[in-house]
């Protein structure tokens, strides 16, 4: 199979070159900067972004005099900056500092086929190419980056200080495209049902006759984790939904039905009362997702050993998980800790398998799709692991949790109601820390703040918030304050990501 090698040099966004390469069917390989493998075998080699700077001590250098000109070679923001560092050009501190949309004239090459003259581009960078290496020539420029694409004619070494594979670089895909099958000649054979084939060998070959443990949450991640571990080991495979009481209104009851129709073996179990106990007094948004991935271990621990030789713990983690929560030692940032991928004690008594792990979020509901998992299942939004205990900002009570859930309940049932649920990537409330003095009726009232939250995406690394209509959000608005006792204010966050992120903590 025709292969891409990316070097990661510890961005958070490098996973989402892979994601982009295997949305066009090719297949590609991620590897530490450290520890490139020989490059024969592959078609092509991408450099990826670095939170570092190319002029740092410290940063991320490896030889490329052997790669560059034997193979065609691709560099991206930091990948681009350190060829020209490397090869005799000029990398300085930009004295204007580049994030967020710019716009790209482009001139004719083959990188850059069936793009537009100007082109929409998504910019994270604080140092910027003033000086091209000896015998490279420019083939893009923005209104503040004149450098900002490049290539060395008479060979296929070409460099971008922009982000084709996000979201928001609007013919990013085109770009890579045009690298990996135009110049680098992938045929593009890699499908979601080769990932199945693959996936279903190896967890048969992880697993053998040992049982599974899968949590199951009613999300696409869990339920395409259930679906395609069933296809590899079936009656192996014990499905246990916890109730966290974090969960949203009617959510216990309903995914029970629903995965007991699948014919899925399902247990269900009410921890509430435990997750609530453990979480009294904790407001520190780091150390509540530590403590519900705790007491979720936990309680998977009581009820496997109930199972007869239970070895396995299988997870729905999927990558945007994994890269915010950490990356290459020493390089990459680390944003938060994940409840799928933080908190597990050591002392854990089953194995972790998480099948889906390296896949984004858009990638996994085309597996799901190619697994015949019902369409209502695969395009619901996605719902984080420790639940309404990140929506609810500060301490944790009952109380709290039920004021949101009914908020939540009633902006999630206009989204739908409206035909709107389909047009965003993710929506919720959040019940903020904060009281107002407001007036109902002849009364003086002083009560919470709820924010509503929605978002487009593809991927859940880059996020606009959605400009959902006035009216839509004035009428949820009215009805929240109306129905749900406690509240007074209504607001909605129009952060996009970066710099926030989708969730408030």
């Amino acid at each position: 199979m025709d292969k891409i090698l990316i070097i990661d040099f510890g961005s958070q966004v490098t996973q989402l070159i892979g994601r982009r390469l295997r949305e066009i069917g090719v297949f590609c390989e991620i590897t530490p900067f450290d520890k490139i493998p020989p490059t024969d075998g592959y078609r092509g080699i991408i450099l990826s972004g670095s939170p570092c700077s190319v002029r740092d001590e410290g940063a991320p250098k490896p030889d490329l005099s052997k790669i560059k000109g034997r193979i065609p070679l691709l560099g991206i923001c930091y990948g681009a900056q350190y060829l020209a560092h490397s090869f005799g050009g000029l990398v300085e501190a930009s004295r204007t500092r580049e994030y967020g949309r710019a716009t790209l004239s482009g001139r004719p090459c083959s990188l850059f086929k069936g793009i537009g003259e100007k082109t929409q581009v998504w910019m994270s960078h604080g140092d910027t190419i003033s000086r091209l290496p000896e015998g490279a020539e420019i083939i893009g420029s923005t209104e503040d980056v004149e450098n900002a694409a490049f290539r060395f004619p008479g060979e296929e070494t070409w460099a971008v200080q922009f982000h084709p594979e996000v979201y928001h670089t609007t013919e990013g895909t085109k770009i890579l495209e045009n690298f990996a099958k135009g110049i680098c000649g992938c045929k593009g054979d890699w499908t979601p049902a080769s990932f199945i084939e693959t996936a279903v060998t190896e967890l048969k070959e992880t697993i053998g006759d040992g049982k599974v443990i899968l949590g199951l949450s009613g999300g696409v991640d869990s339920t395409v984790a259930a679906v395609l571990l069933n296809k590899a080991v079936g009656h192996n495979l014990t499905c246990i939904f916890v109730n966290n009481g974090l969960l949203r209104k009617n959510e216990f009851r309903d995914v029970l039905s629903s995965y007991k129709s699948m014919g899925l073996n399902v247990t269900g179990a009410d921890a509430e009362e435990d997750f609530l106990r453990a979480l009294k007094g904790i407001t520190d948004p780091e150390e509540k997702r530590k403590t519900i991935g705790r007491v979720f271990v936990e309680t998977f621990d009581k009820y496997a050993n109930r199972i007869d030789n239970a070895r396995f713990l299988a997870q729905g983690t999927i990558y945007p998980d994994v890269i915010e929560s950490a990356g290459i030692p020493g390089i990459a940032s680390k944003i938060k800790s994940h409840h799928n991928v933080g908190g597990l004690p050591e002392g854990m008594n089953l194995m972790v398998v998480e099948p889906l792990r390296m896949l984004f979020k858009d990638e996994v509901r085309r597996v799901g799709r190619a697994l015949g998992i019902p369409e209502a299942m695969i395009s619901r939004h996605p719902f984080p692991g420790p639940g309404l205990g990140i929506r609810v900002v500060g301490e944790i009570t009952r109380e709290k949790l039920d004021i949101l859930r009914e908020a939540d309940d009633i902006f999630i049932n206009a989204l739908r109601a409206h035909g709107l649920y389909d047009k965003v990537w993710q929506a919720g409330a959040i019940l903020l820390p904060v009281r107002s003095v407001g007036v109902m009726g002849d009364e003086r009232t002083y009560e919470s703040c709820v924010a509503l939250r929605a978002v487009t995406s593809t991927d859940a690394m880059t996020a606009d918030w959605a400009d959902l209509p006035h009216d839509f959000l004035a009428g949820v608005s009215n009805e929240i304050i109306r129905k749900v006792r406690g509240v007074n204010r209504v607001v909605y966050d129009i952060s996009s990501k970066p710099p926030a992120t989708i969730e408030w903590e």
